[in-house]
Formats: C-alpha cells, sequence, structure tokens
C-alpha cells in the first residue's frame, strides 16, 4: 500500500475521516514545543477520538526519549499515532510506531527492524525536512548520531496543511526552505538518482524557485506551493538519500549552532562548484556526459542560463536572505576541525570524489567568504 498524501489549506480536517477508516480508538498524540502555538491546534484538540500527549523530548530527540514515547503508547493501549510539528516530531513518532512491538529489555536499536503495523498520521509544521514522506528518523545514543531506516515507518498517510505556515518566524521560513531546496537539488545529482527521483526533484526545485517570494511575503497559495515542493524533496531523497553539502552540514550546525537548513544552504555552492572544475573525478557508473546533463538540468530549473550562473544564482539567493557564516575567533582552527569531522561514509552518495584537501578548500571558500 502506497503512502496517502493530502494537500491544501485546511486538509487538517480530513483526519477525523482518517481515524474512521484505520478504525482508531486511541491515538497517541506526538507534538513539539510549538504545539500550542499551532493554527491547526483546535482542530487536532476537537479530534473525536481519546488520546494520549507525548511532547517531552530534545529538538534534536534522544533515544531515552524515544523509549518513554513507546512506553507512553503501550500503558494507554493507543492504536495509532499523530505525529504534528516539524522533523524532530516525526521521527520520534516514526520510532515509537517501530519500537512500540519490540523487547523493552533489548536496546531498540540492535533489534531487527519489522513493520509492526501501527498506522501513522504525519501532519509537518514546516517546509523542509520532507520527513513525512521518508523512510529515515534521526535520534541520538550516548551522543552519537543514530540513523533509523526502515521501508514501514514511511508515514501512512501525510497531512500537508499549508495553513500552519503562515505563521511560522520569517527566519525558520527561510531556513527550512532552504533544506527542502538543497535536497532537490542534492538528490538531483546523486548517484542513487532513478528517473523518478529527479523528477521529483524537479517538482520540488522549480516550485521553490517559482514561489519563494511570494511564502517568504506571507501569501497563501505561495505556502501551499511550498509546502509540496518540501514533500516533492522528501520523497526524492527517499530513494537516493543526500550528498555532501549534507555531510558537511553536521558540524557546521553543532559548532555554531546554526539551524540544519542555514548549515546545509551555505555548504552547497562550493561543493557544486568543486564538482563541474573536476568532471575527471566523477564517480557516478552513469558518467560524467550523464553527470554534466544533470548539472544543466538544475540549471534550467533554477532559471539559469549556465551551470555557473545556477551555483551563482544559489548564492545570490544566500546573500538576499542573509544566510551568511557565524563570525569565528579562529578561522583556520574551526576549518581544522570541520575537515576532520566529515564521515567519508556520507559523501559516497555524491558523484564526483571530495578527498580530505578538496573538502577542506570547500569549508575554506564557506567560512572565509
Amino acid at each position: 500500500m502506497g503512502q496517502n498524501i493530502i494537500i491544501g489549506a485546511g486538509s487538517v480536517e480530513k483526519i477525523t475521516d482518517i481515524l474512521n477508516r484505520i478504525g482508531c480508538k486511541k491515538f497517541l498524540l506526538v507534538c513539539d514545543s510549538s504545539y500550542p502555538f499551532l493554527s491547526i491546534r483546535e482542530k487536532i484538540d476537537s479530534l473525536p477520538y481519546e488520546r494520549a500527549v507525548f511532547s517531552g523530548f530534545t529538538p534534536n530527540p534522544l533515544y531515552e526519549d524515544v523509549c518513554r514515547g513507546v512506553e507512553l503508547f503501550k500503558s494507554e493501549h493507543c492504536d495509532a499515532i499523530i505525529a504534528v510539528g516539524g522533523g524532530s516530531s516525526i521521527d520520534v513518532a516514526k520510532c515509537i510506531k517501530l519500537y512500540c512491538k519490540m523487547d523493552p529489555a533489548v536496546n531498540y536499536l540492535t533489534q531487527a527492524y519489522a513493520d509492526t503495523g501501527v498506522p501513522l498520521i504525519a501532519v509537518p509544521t514546516t517546509a523542509g525536512t520532507g520527513s513525512e514522506s521518508t523512510r529515515y528518523a534521526v535520534i541520538y545514543y550516548e551522543g552519537k548520531k543514530q540513523s533509523v531506516t526502515h521501508e514501514s515507518i514511511i508515514p501512512n498517510y501525510a497531512v500537508l496543511d499549508s495553513s500552519v505556515l503562515m505563521t511560522l518566524p520569517i527566519y525558520q521560513k527561510k531556513c527550512t526552505m532552504l533544506d527542502a531546496l538543497c535536497q532537490g537539488i542534492e538528490s538531483w545529482w546523486s548517484v542513487n538518482s532513478t528517473e523518478q527521483s529527479r523528477d521529483f526533484s524537479m517538482l520540488a526545485v522549480s516550485l521553490i524557485m517559482r514561489h519563494m517570494d511570494a511564502y517568504l511575503e506571507g501569501d497563501g497559495a505561495a505556502a501551499e506551493k511550498i509546502m509540496q515542493a518540501a514533500n516533492y524533496a522528501g520523497r526524492a531523497i527517499n530513494i537516493t538519500q543526500t550528498t555532501a553539502a549534507h555531510a558537511m552540514s553536521y558540524k557546521l550546525t553543532s559548532m555554531y549552532k546554526l539551524p540544519h537548513g542555514h548549515a546545509v544552504a551555505i555548504c552547497l555552492p562550493g561543493v557544486w562548484e568543486y564538482m563541474i572544475h573536476n568532471p575527471d573525478k566523477c564517480t557516478d557508473p552513469r558518467g560524467e556526459a550523464f553527470l554534466s546533463n544533470v548539472f544543466e538540468n538544475i540549471a534550467s530549473a533554477m532559471k539559469a542560463e549556465t551551470v555557473p550562473d545556477a551555483i551563482g544564482c544559489f548564492g545570490n539567493i544566500l546573500r538576499k536572505l542573509e544566510m551568511k557564516f557565524p563570525k569565528s575567533d579562529d578561522r583556520d582552527a574551526d576549518i581544522d576541525v570541520l575537515t576532520a569531522s566529515v564521515n567519508p561514509i556520507r559523501l559516497k552518495n555524491t558523484p564526483v570524489t571530495l578527498v580530505p584537501d578538496a573538502i577542506r578548500s570547500i569549508y575554506e571558500r564557506i567560512v572565509l567568504e
């Protein structure tokens, strides 16, 4: 059974029909600290079903947070989950679904994953991560990032109610939108790309480029298009995973407390520029000509005449949105730390080989600009 995607302002009102359809008796509501301030809160609160509420988790959810969520789901005898929030809320809900029928006496991360059959409804409140349509979740165990992956944690229903975007702070709008744009671009050039994933990427990038300004100015119709774009980007990376720009962004987030979308966006132009100047290092089995054509198609979706123009266009977007690199007391030392931080395994989806010297040169461009 494929995922059901429900789109449009006010679509949250269709959750009652979904709960009726799945025969829900009591659901677990997983939500973050923004929930009391959401425009859709009253509609969720008025759903004519019993519920338990789990909201006690950190923005970067811990394994222990998920364990408490599993305990609540089981003790309250819930039979479905509704996740309302950003990527963290949806990731926590995915893990609760995956772990709720495992042995609680054994670390969930070490057990075999299987579909629990618990219905999961995701209601994203930002337009960025695309988590509502991916098989991935991220939690932290003993201070280390854990990527949880299983087909069964793709939410059964994704409710894309764009009205929730209208009250987001402007900086959050910018960061999440840029995350979606980067996901669309990175998925497009990934060595794992398929015809379907490239179609999703094209839709994501084209929609964001077309509706970005109106969305940031508060236009409701544009918000719906950006919400769709973020979902397309999520569906694209669900097939391909992300590439070097994401791999290089994680330490920027931890060192400088930069939101994920901001960190990824300032990495992407340097990665792209390095790739076009080093075609002989192409690792995509489809060859240099294929990759060159992909770059040209991305540029076309960005309404740029050439690939260098597209990279310049991306840089102009960052400047227009005031997405800068933060000040640093010792930039040379920071570049050393950043270069050493990149996990080579996370670079394997990138279509051009990136050795440590190349990574360092990209960080130098980012830090010294």
